[in-house]
């Protein structure tokens, strides 16, 4: 069955109260980010939105191979783990906010390769040579918690690739629009069939850039941050740019110089404005159910299987109101879109 899943940063007690509520609303998965500048530390809170959750899937979205050795995160995704009853994921990618926050630069492909095989291997109670020492959880009995399923986030076609060799999940964070979707899966799939890989051994899905309003222009409005961001991604510092659309390139070159990395994730960006209408438009799903509905469906033939949604929130400050405000914000997709995504997969 697909899934249908949120991102939200955590907020020390509400955290488990609007997981309540993503649950209601009906999505499968709530990931949030390991930022630890911009945002609470997430592991405790997601342990206290386990307990106030019955069937969602809780994780990260996404950590790094830097701010945390790989043992660390092991032992902490794994006790969430055991916490939720199975219901983990974690989501790893080269790192951006958590890592320019404290001076430092992204996780090489490689470096991100290496500290997945890593994570994987430690939560499946197995043994890894550090520095000529064996290291194990030595707490952890496998066979009484399943090992967590991690979830690569991938904008290049180096780490695509990479994650398409090492990863349970891969999730590319390209934006919305239908022709970034298909080169990112191409890029899989080819990868795939080079090792012989089997498409049923991994989970392949994306992070949408979605708002869902009545009104089109406050929804381009609350989109207009995400699609900054995630333009950011495909032109970080030594990002290639060859691959990226004409309607993309000009955009991602400017960010690779201008990004405002001080307001990451934040409405006041100075570089929100170069992101314009027609940007957010192409780039993200921003308008009324109608439209929403009908360009996810141009995105489901793509046989994702499962969509993790970069929301917008009305609300700036202060924190706990703007998590709050955004999983409001997607109560409308939640009710009007949602049933028909997953009636038209049922039908299917």
């Amino acid at each position: 069955m697909r899934e249908f899943g949120i991102m939200m940063e955590v907020s020390p007690g509400h955290t488990a109260v609007l997981a309540q509520k993503i649950e209601q609303l009906g999505f499968d998965v709530l990931l949030c980010p390991d930022t630890q500048n911009l945002s609470p530390d997430p592991y405790g809170q997601l342990s206290l939105a386990a307990a106030q959750t019955t069937r969602l899937k809780l994780g990260t979205g996404v950590t790094n191979p830097l701010t945390r050795d790989a043992a660390v995160t092991a032992s902490a995704i794994t006790t969430l783990q055991a916490e939720s009853g199975g219901r983990c994921i974690c989501g790893i990618g080269r790192g951006d906010s958590s890592l320019a926050h404290i001076g430092r630069g992204n996780a090489t492909t490689a470096q991100l390769k290496t500290y997945v095989e890593q994570v994987r291997a430690y939560t499946r109670g197995e043994t890894v040579m550090r520095g000529g020492q064996p290291s194990a959880l030595r707490w952890l009995d496998p066979d009484s918690i399943n090992p967590v399923p991690v979830d690569i986030a991938c904008t290049g076609p180096k780490t695509i690739r990479m994650a398409a060799d090492v990863a349970d999940r891969i999730s590319f964070a390209v934006g919305s629009a239908p022709e970034r979707l298909e080169w990112a899966l191409a890029t899989a799939l080819q990868r795939l069939q080079e090792t012989g890989r089997s498409r049923d051994d991994l989970k392949i899905g994306a992070y949408i850039n979605l708002v869902c309003d009545r009104d089109e222009q406050t929804a381009l409005d609350l989109g207009r941050m995400i699609s900054g961001m995630v333009a950011h991604f495909a032109g970080m510092k030594n990002a290639p740019l060859d691959d990226l659309p004409a309607q993309l390139k000009p955009l991602a070159e400017k960010m690779q110089q201008g990004y405002d990395m001080k307001h990451h994730a934040q409405d006041k960006g100075s570089h929100l404005s170069m992101v314009n209408d027609d940007f957010v438009d192409w780039f993200s799903i921003c308008g009324p159910p109608e439209k929403c509905l009908e360009r996810m469906r141009i995105i489901l033939e793509y046989d994702l299987d499962h969509i993790y949604i970069l929301g917008g929130s009305p609300v700036a400050t202060p924190h706990p109101a703007r998590q709050a405000a955004m999983v409001e914000q997607t109560r409308l997709f939640a009710e009007a879109v949602l049933p028909e995504l997953r009636g038209a997969r049922a039908r299917a």
